[in-house]
């Protein structure tokens, strides 16, 4: 038999067929993942991680509504394996996915402003990453009384219900919840492409928030709802604009720091309360790490206090060290102080939306008064089926011998209900109720009881049909609702506000060492910060080709720099943000260092230590200013100044003087003027372009300026002026300027 001819290797074509693999067929990536991928995000997105307008993820929802159906809102707690168990049947997870879920309910993992589910055991601490929840074989669980806000009337066709994944029974699409549980529990949430983070409010805040609403579109939440309550208590750091911003629109930011005590007999600092967004175990990492580098020397030790009786942080601190201080600077380097980024996406009608809190109470009280609307149109569906048989009996009680009559002469049982339609005008649904009437009930009593309950049933339809067509009535049920939540859920806010320190941000983050040091600035903007020790060694200076030295100054490396530039700003630093050098070495390039403007240059560096004294800027349009030093001076770590000084002519020179100094100026038709800074008026006004000190000839401008030694003054006396603006004298037989510089 002839061995068959294998094939070469090939590349497929189009449309060729592969064995065992199908056809191969060439596709846009595009329209792969709109394929593949757009229907597992949409599913993310819509029914995982987003919570809804009831303020339930379907994870949270499918776990409570099981709850509710075992019978935990009034019965006794049950093992949490028999809830996870049973919530199976609606949610195809795992049992660990399950009890996850669970834990962050639970009142005592202590995640919830409200939580969902009364606990009892082992659950865990939602501010420890370490302290690991018990097995649900050893923990109970029923759900708290708040919970009973959630289900009213949730038999009574408030909400739609939809099979669940194996169409064995049904669950709700949403909890007909009588307040805003959206905003009163925390509630976070990554879907694909989009995130949701919202924070809790005050159950009490809240509530009043949406009563105010509803009776005035235009109500000033303010007034109520006074910021974020977090479950973990601490310090919110008010900001009302930002406030404002998350009100709006659903996005910002808060502060939270945590709160602390202090024993001055055992030198410890204790916490007790530490933002939402951080962990006991990350502090203390933190902590730890700081004075591991030696940025923080002031703390001996730190230790986890925390126990049955709630959070506690303790930190040993040296003796002589300001706690209040210590703390602060622990704010600006650990998470005892962090940011809740709000982020309030939020499924309405299948669709995720990102609103303000304004507009999710609008959302959520148009949800409410959907529930209130349906609640009522099935209790007014129940009492007019309940009238319609109570006037059947209503006929036949008023001549019962007739009835009996027909019962008793009817042959066949068949013909009981045709015969009592018949013979009454009533409908088979009548007399199927008149039927089954007992012959113990045909008695005076009973039937006047049944006709006043039928005058009841028909004043309760005609006030249930008036609040159908009245929204200001369903907003009075819904309103009163509210306030008796209020009143049975109430509690105190356990967020306290504080305002922050205007002097917090000039804290240094660590202790700055205090040393002498030389600093030195070339003309392109090169900055050199050596130690005396450092110079006397090697003094010799190095640039790069055709740089030369600009200026040089004894200081301390706690000094601060004020970097002038062409572009009219002050770049502000501190000596010790650079590293110390040698003279041998280039320096930093500060363009680069203070992140310049593209082509912005450095003109001069003024290193002060407590913003005394003066700037004199001289312009070449003959004009000088004078500003005091402390104008640059900021309560904030502000790192950049605009309008440093004016741009309506060009700079020329700069200089620091401490209190007065001897000026020359030059032009450029030589003429020459020296005078004392004592005769120019201070401004405030950091812009100012100050007053005329040189008069000029037509298209003469100030080349030059310096200042004139002491020692020099009698030598040059001719052209010193007592008052200005002068026109000075020409300068030909002045020296070098450069040998009159200091």
């Amino acid at each position: 038999m002839a061995k068959k001819k294998e094939p070469k290797n090939t590349p497929p074509a189009q449309n060729a067929y592969i064995a065992g693999s199908g056809v191969v067929v060439e596709e846009k990536i595009t329209d792969t993942l709109e394929k593949n991928y757009m229907p597992y995000a949409m599913s993310v997105i819509v029914s995982r991680a987003l919570p809804e307008i009831d303020g339930f993820k379907p994870s949270h929802r499918k776990l409570l509504y099981t709850m509710y159906k075992m019978g935990l809102l009034t019965g006794n707690k049950t093992k949490s394996a028999n809830i996870v168990g049973q919530t199976m049947k609606l949610n195809p997870h795992g049992d660990a996915a399950i009890y996850e879920t669970m834990v962050r309910l639970a009142k005592g993992n202590e995640a919830l402003l409200h939580p969902y589910i009364d606990s009892k055991g082992n659950f865990g601490k939602a501010y420890s990453r370490d302290m690991a929840y018990a097995a649900p074989r050893y923990t109970e669980a029923k759900l708290a009384p708040i919970c009973a806000e959630l289900f009213r009337d949730i038999d009574k066709d408030t909400v739609d219900f939809v099979p669940n994944y194996d169409n064995e029974t049904v669950e709700p699409t949403l909890l007909p919840s009588t307040f805003p549980s959206i905003l009163v529990n925390s509630n976070v949430g990554i879907a694909v492409s989009m995130a949701s983070s919202v924070c809790s409010f005050n159950l009490t805040e809240i509530c009043e928030a949406a009563i105010g609403l509803i009776k005035n579109p235009e109500f000033n939440l303010f007034s109520v709802l006074k910021g974020p309550d977090f479950p973990g208590g601490g310090f919110m750091i008010y900001d009302e604009p930002e406030l404002e911003k998350i009100y709006r629109t659903g996005r910002g930011s808060v502060k939270v720091r945590s709160k602390y005590s202090y024993d001055a007999q055992s030198h410890c600092i204790e916490i007790t309360e530490i933002p939402p967004t951080t962990t006991i175990e990350q502090i203390k990492d933190k902590i730890v790490e700081l004075a591991k580098s030696g940025k923080i020397r002031e703390i001996s030790y730190i230790r986890d206090e925390s126990d049955l009786n709630g959070l506690k942080i303790a930190i040993d601190i040296k003796k002589g060290t300001d706690p209040d201080l210590l703390m602060k600077r622990l704010y600006k380097l650990t998470p005892l102080q962090d940011t809740y980024s709000c982020n309030f996406n939020i499924l309405v009608g299948g669709y995720p939306k990102v609103m303000g809190v304004y507009e999710i109470l609008t959302e959520w009280t148009a949800f409410r008064k959907d529930c209130v609307k349906r609640r009522v149109y099935f209790d007014l569906s129940k009492k007019k089926e309940k009238l319609h048989l109570l006037l059947g009996l209503k006929k036949i009680l008023l001549d019962i011998d007739k009835a009996i009559k027909i019962v008793r002469e009817t042959e066949d049982d068949n013909e009981v209900i045709p015969n009592l339609m018949i013979g009454f005008g009533i409908d088979e649904t009548q007399a199927e109720y008149v039927a089954e009437i007992k012959l113990r009930h045909l008695n005076k009593e009973y039937i006047l009881s049944r006709l006043n309950e039928t005058d009841q049933l028909q004043k309760d339809i005609a006030e249930m049909e008036e609040i159908l067509g009245s929204d200001k009535k369903i907003y009075d049920i819904i309103i009163s609702e509210l306030k008796d939540v209020i009143k049975k859920y109430g509690q105190p806010r356990r967020t306290q506000f504080c305002y922050p320190d205007e002097n917090e941000e000039d804290i240094p983050a660590e202790e700055v060492p205090d040393y002498p040091v030389n600093l030195f600035i070339s003309k392109e903007g090169y900055f050199k910060k050596i130690t005396p020790q450092s110079l006397r060694m090697s003094n010799e200076q190095k640039f790069k080709d055709g740089d030369v030295l600009d200026a040089s100054y004894e200081a301390t490396n706690r000094t601060e720099l004020l970097f002038f530039t062409d572009k009219c700003q002050v770049y502000k630093s501190r000596a010790s943000e650079f590293a110390d050098t040698k003279a041998s070495a280039l320096g930093d390039y500060i363009p680069v260092k203070l992140d310049f403007e593209p082509d912005e240059n450095v003109i001069s560096m003024i290193p002060t230590s407590d913003y005394s004294g003066f700037m004199f800027l001289v312009f070449e349009n003959g004009k000088a200013a004078k500003v005091p030093l402390s104008v640059f001076e900021t309560k904030t770590n502000r790192k950049k100044l605009t309008k440093a000084f004016s741009d309506k002519s060009r700079l020329v020179r700069i200089f620091f003087i401490e209190d007065n100094a001897d000026i020359l100026l030059t032009s450029t038709k030589g003429r020459a003027v020296i005078f004392n800074t004592a005769l120019v008026l201070p401004k405030t006004t950091r812009d100012t372009i100050g007053v005329q000190c040189m008069t000029l000839k037509a298209g003469a401008l100030v080349d030059n300026a310096y200042i004139v030694p002491e020692e020099k003054l009698s030598e040059m006396s001719k052209y010193v002026m007592k008052s200005i603006p002068a026109a000075g004298c020409l300068a030909k037989d002045i020296a070098d300027p450069d040998q009159l510089t200091l």
